[in-house]
């Protein structure tokens, strides 16, 4: 049987951006509306050790983090809803959204913190070592491999960016890209090739990821030559991939604006679409930093954001009122 769920505020997410939100529009008295998504806690729930997190001493787990931040939404009045939206009406307020069972959702105020998802090789040996030496993200876990000789795989911007970044831990760091050139901004390739702890290796790119150890952990990789398919094997302790990132914005495809990456553009300074009423924030609308702190601070912007737009609805609303009643 279907329901239908009304709220002053409507969150898209539960990340650290729609949690952030959740908990602050709570607190301002709107009983916000959190469905949670196909991934409920968002790209934490897959990250293991978490050192960067203000507020903890110690290294602590991403999946327990997110369940602390939804605990605490919802202790201060936040509703969760597993479900996962298939269909979404932003022509007029209320907002609707319809989840894969059928059931409705209402939102005075819509926020879209549906995240982000970094791209894979989808290589069977990545996906096994995925936090035992192969990441998606060095300015997340880079500080894990202090001394340690690492690769960087990709050839765009965010690779090179990745490279330049894990210099500041290892003295070691090979950028391996598949074809001659590299597509990333001139002035980060200048500061590339003048780094005295960079290497390049052109035209090759990953065969398999290699595992070794007790327990197991990345140890080296098979390199494929793109130009003649010959095999080598590079020892190495660290692997990072940085071949781009896919925003989860196709909901939103025709119904809000998106830049030529996908992702939701919003007012420099604020949380605010091009929809009134409709808020981004978290990697759906952040392509440059990607971390757990900015999407949360991003997360209480979309909420304030919201609170006074919804504030400012309502007076105008009662002073039609009281001119109609004249």
């Amino acid at each position: 049987m279907t329901a239908t769920h009304s709220s002053r505020m409507l969150i898209l997410g539960s990340g650290p951006a729609g949690l952030t939100a959740a908990i602050y529009a709570a607190r301002a008295g709107l009983a916000p509306i959190v469905v949670q998504g196909i991934q409920p806690g968002g790209q934490l729930t897959i990250t293991t050790d978490v050192e960067n997190y203000p507020g903890f001493a110690d290294v602590i787990q991403g999946p327990w983090l997110m369940e602390q931040m939804q605990k605490q939404a919802e202790h201060v009045g936040a509703r969760m809803e597993w479900d996962h939206i298939a269909e979404v009406d932003l022509s007029e307020r209320p907002f609707r959204m319809k989840g894969d069972g059928g059931n409705l959702y209402l939102g005075d105020t819509l926020v879209i913190a549906t995240g982000a998802q970094a791209k894979w090789l989808n290589l069977p040996s990545e996906e096994r070592l995925k936090g035992k030496g192969v990441s998606a993200c060095a300015t997340c876990d880079g500080f894990f491999y202090r001394g340690k000789k690492v690769v960087v795989i990709g050839g765009g911007n965010t690779a090179v960016e990745e490279a330049l970044y894990m210099t500041n831990h290892s003295h070691d760091v090979t950028l391996i890209h598949r074809r001659d050139s590299l597509r990333a901004e001139k002035i980060l390739q200048e500061r590339l090739f003048a780094h005295p702890n960079i290497k390049v290796l052109w035209n090759r790119e990953i065969a398999e990821f290699v595992a070794g150890g007790e327990p197991e952990t990345l140890v080296a990789a098979d390199l494929r030559d793109t130009e003649t398919g010959t095999i080598e094997r590079i020892d190495l302790e660290g692997a990072f991939v940085a071949i781009g990132h896919s925003p989860a914005t196709e909901l939103f495809r025709g119904h809000l604006d998106l830049d030529a990456d996908g992702y939701i553009p919003v007012e420099p300074g604020t949380a605010r679409t091009a929809i009134p009423g409709v808020f981004a924030c978290g990697d759906v609308m952040d392509k440059i930093y990607r971390q757990a702190v900015t999407a949360a601070g991003t997360g209480c912007m979309a909420a304030l954001d919201a609170e006074k737009f919804l504030a400012e609805a309502d007076f105008e609303a009662k002073a039609e009122a009281v001119m109609q009643d004249a």
